[in-house]
């Protein structure tokens, strides 16, 4: 068996193989492996979110009717023996976060690939697969189909692998420097899989500030709550040079792409009469700006923001108080794909049958981010790969079964043997 990416998705698949004696080459064309992973845990690996599984569920949107078998094998709960299996204890945060105690991804990925060293996986780093070489029948009384046998640019040169089954966890179109580039797309279309485009999800928007607004690059932007058609997010952003990014700004972005209005209610706290109420009084000499921060608190980033996208501001108090509590934002989009924490977009449901194997390249598995699935941040983003690596990993092995399988199908330590 190969697995191409080592991602959460592909150590899920590595993981399930491995578990029932099926020797594994994981290859990756990166220097080190689960760079991804590594970053996803930069500022503390949120690893699932403490829902019901109905809950959950919902966070996946349009895909979660696909995801959900999945999902009920490596849900939340699952997830969180998973990662205590392998000697990580977790927490859970205020908001149903899910968190290791160490806050890092690094003592995660090192106990998972020594478990993976220890059932025998072998490694291939700076392997980049380069498609298939189609192949006749095996000469193992396997099934008489064409077999789709990977090749891979490595530091030797072309090289092959002469695999049973593949497991391709090649990530999306977005983090390209650590992998994630999505070059893997017209490979597989040529071979007619078909495929939705990328879009990105969980990304920042870009603005053309005006020059004032420099002196408040890397601000924080709270307490706010942001609106996108009937998405509303309590949370924060960030002032950042090219835009607006952040946690907050992540939470309503699919609805924002797919064109609703993003609007900010910059007093969150406060209904809308209590807004009016405090900016009728009296202000005297005080700039209008103080006034503001007197009588609604609003701090420089905040009142940067009205002065940016609400000027010429209205004299009267209630009109006013509708940009306060719901300040149209003017921006030029998303973000570039590549700067995106994740993409929807990819293989199409309807490519692949229950198993997550291709109609079209019959032995070749999907999982991850390739898939036509996004998801918030929050722990949905990480499950919902270790969930269809598990499934991938599952279907694999019911696939060598059914070609007859009774023993190891890897001839780990050479390039060209059966794996």
């Amino acid at each position: 068996m190969v697995v191409i990416g080592s991602g959460p998705a592909g150590l899920m698949a590595a993981d399930v193989l491995s578990a029932s004696d099926v020797n594994v080459i994981l290859c990756d064309a990166k220097p080190s492996l689960g760079r991804k992973f590594l970053m996803a845990g930069k500022s503390g690996l949120n690893i699932t979110m403490d829902e019901p599984d109905a809950a959950f569920l919902r966070g996946f949107f349009e895909a979660a009717p696909a995801l959900q078998p999945m999902l009920a094998g490596m849900g939340p709960q699952a997830v969180i023996r998973f990662c205590e299996g392998l000697g990580q204890e977790v927490f859970t945060g205020s908001s149903g976060r899910v968190f290791p105690k160490a806050m890092k991804a690094s003592p995660m990925l090192r106990a998972w690939l020594a478990r993976l060293a220890e059932r025998g996986v072998e490694t291939r780093t700076r392997w980049r697969w380069m498609g298939f070489e189609p192949s006749g029948c095996s000469d193992r009384n396997r099934a008489s189909e064409q077999r789709h046998l990977p090749e891979f640019e490595t530091p030797d040169g072309s090289q092959p692998i002469d695999a049973d089954a593949t497991i391709l966890a090649l990530g999306g179109a977005s983090w390209s420097r650590l992998g994630s580039d999505g070059s893997w797309a017209s490979l597989l279309s040529d071979k007619g899989v078909d495929l939705a485009p990328f879009k990105p999800a969980n990304m920042g928007l870009s603005v053309a500030w005006s020059e004032p607004m420099q002196q408040h690059f890397g601000a924080p932007v709270k307490p706010v709550a942001l609106m996108a058609g009937e998405t509303r997010h309590r949370g924060e952003c960030v002032i950042s040079e090219n835009g607006l990014e952040g946690s907050g700004i992540y939470a309503v972005s699919r609805a924002v792409r797919d064109g609703e209005t993003l609007k900010i209610d910059l007093a969150p706290d406060l209904e809308a009469a209590d807004v009016t109420e405090r900016l009728s009084r009296p202000r005297g000499k005080a700039s209008m700006a103080n006034h503001l921060r007197k009588t609604l608190g609003l701090d420089g980033a905040r009142r940067a923001l009205l002065m940016e996208f609400g000027r010429p501001l209205p004299a009267d108090p209630a009109e006013l108080v509708s940009f306060i509590k719901a300040l149209p934002i003017r921006h030029d989009g998303p973000r570039p794909l590549d700067e995106a924490i994740s993409v929807a977009g990819g293989v199409r449901w309807d490519a692949v049958d229950q198993h997550l194997m291709l109609k079209a390249l019959p032995g070749v598995f999907c999982a991850g981010e390739m898939l036509d699935w996004e998801a918030p941040t929050g722990g949905y983003l990480i499950t919902g790969c270790m969930a269809t690596g598990q499934w991938a990993g599952q279907g694999a092995l019911k696939r060598l079964s059914e070609l007859g399988f009774s023993g190891p199908v890897a001839q780990p330590g050479t390039t060209e043997a059966s794996a």
